[in-house]
């Protein structure tokens, strides 16, 4: 089994021993789990949690892209919520970047996440050659 390291910076620096993402055997991508943070400033994106949705999977897009492979190939998500409150409106963005064949998914409420965010997912992917 190889893996490689993925790394991009129009995704947040890992703020410890872990990586953005992996890429297993040429053909899977893992990401870690992304939180609202702006990459450009690397801070908390200040808003709802459609705001801090969206930011969120920009950054999994962005690592996705780094490694090959795009949203429509992402097979299965897990969100973390603060608040399952927020669910619908969460899912109201989620839908606006999973516009073709809906992965897998699950999703939690956590009591809670890095900095105090209000949602994080990772997601797995296969890359498409």
């Amino acid at each position: 089994m190889s893996n490689q390291k993925i790394f991009t910076e129009q995704a947040p620096k890992p703020i410890g021993p872990y990586s953005q993402g992996i890429v297993v055997d040429g053909k899977f991508v893992y990401t870690a789990g992304q939180v609202a943070i702006d990459p450009a400033t690397n801070q908390l994106v200040q808003g709802d949690i459609k705001v801090q949705t969206r930011q969120v999977l920009k950054n999994v897009d962005a690592i996705l892209k780094a490694a090959g492979a795009s949203m429509n190939s992402v097979v299965k998500t897990t969100v973390f919520l603060k608040d399952f409150n927020d669910f619908a409106a969460m899912n109201e963005v989620y839908a606006e970047f999973f516009t073709g064949s809906a992965p897998a998914r699950s999703t939690v409420e956590v009591s809670r996440l890095p900095r105090d965010m209000k949602i994080e997912i990772e997601t797995v992917a296969v890359i498409e050659k």
